[in-house]
């Protein structure tokens, strides 16, 4: 009932459901654990195999958060964008996560050496994880800075491409060996990451924009 109530008051006064900003803000701050968990695993922090059962872990939060938010959309009297930039978001938002899931995955399997290479397109995929962090708060706080905010997760997302395009470049200067294919697999992974980065930008850059 007090719930129902507030959302009453949010319809009223013009304010955004806050239980889907914080639904949204869940999701990127577990999809974070998984980049940072990549980024560990890769710099050797953290193996292989024990990345692999972690991320199964956070995957499984990651899907909970958007379970949440799809819920509280389905009952949300106010929403701070459209439902169906809001649903784009969160669906890029699980492309991301997915994504991560599946490189530390590979990385398990392929046992690819000196993968620390990686590291400045993970750093890229936490500042564009962040930068979606800033808008989606700046919803009700600053609604003025969503669109730049998105702006910077858009560019994080175009780096992490162009990284991809200077790795492929490397990687095929070279013998195309079993070794250097499944290397081409795992920076692929990241370049579909930049692209998800990318999509989520533009989902609440474009319900920004409607308001």
């Amino acid at each position: 009932m007090r719930r129902r109530l507030r959302r009453i008051r949010d319809l009223l006064t013009g304010r955004m459901d806050s239980t889907l900003a914080d639904a949204l803000i869940g999701q990127l701050e577990t999809t974070k654990k998984g980049a940072w968990l990549a980024l560990s695993m890769i710099g050797g922090e953290v193996g292989r195999a024990g990345a692999h059962e972690r991320m199964r872990a956070i995957e499984h939060l990651g899907d909970e958060e958007r379970r949440r938010l799809v819920a509280e959309l389905t009952d949300a009297v106010v929403t701070p964008i459209d439902r169906e930039d809001l649903y784009r978001l969160s669906r890029a938002i699980d492309d991301v996560l997915d994504s991560l899931r599946d490189f530390v995955r590979e990385s398990h399997l392929y046992r690819v050496p000196d993968q620390i290479r990686f590291a400045p397109l993970l750093d890229q995929v936490i500042v564009g994880i962040e930068a979606l962090e800033n808008a989606v708060t700046g919803l009700s706080a600053r609604p003025a800075a969503v669109i730049e905010d998105a702006l910077e997760a858009k560019k994080a997302g175009g780096a992490i491409r162009r990284m991809y395009q200077y790795e492929i470049s490397r990687i095929f200067s070279g013998k195309l060996t079993a070794e250097a294919m499944k290397e081409r697999e795992l920076v692929r992974r990241l370049e579909i990451v930049g692209v998800a980065i990318g999509n989520a930008a533009d989902a609440i850059a474009d319900g920004a924009m409607k308001r």
